[in-house]
């Protein structure tokens, strides 16, 4: 059995109305370093975000929230910060930022599966409302 990895992990916050700093969890991203592994899981609460922030443009927030998991991936199709290692790009993913989509801050856990947990972050802090 492998020995558990350290993994780093932000949740991803929709924010309506910036000014206020209200807010509603609508992903997780994790990166584990010694196992590669960079993903995200994102879901928009359509209900919640409308009751928050009646004139939010869901299709400019989703549109956002879209670039996330090509960031995650890498490659060509994410730009020029597809080229940076997986490291990097969680740090630009996970820089603070006064926009509708911002980050946590950063937080620390241990795990034998990096897929597993950010199912169980997920779960935890975004799904239905968490």
């Amino acid at each position: 059995m492998p020995a558990r990895s350290a993994y780093e992990y932000a949740l991803i916050r929709a924010v309506p109305r910036v000014e206020r700093g209200e807010f509603i969890n609508v992903g997780v991203v994790l990166f584990c370093r010694e196992r590669r592994y960079l993903a995200a899981r994102l879901e928009v609460d359509e209900p919640r975000l409308r009751a928050l922030g009646p004139g939010l443009d869901l299709e400019l927030l989703r549109e956002q929230l879209g670039h996330i998991p090509i960031i995650c991936a890498g490659g060509r199709a994410a730009g020029p910060i597809g080229d940076l290692p997986a490291h990097e790009r969680f740090r630009w993913l996970t820089a603070p930022r006064s926009a509708i989509v911002q980050p946590s801050a950063v937080h620390v856990g241990m795990c034998d599966d990096p897929g597993a947990a950010l199912d169980r972050l997920f779960a935890r802090d975004v799904a239905a409302g968490a």
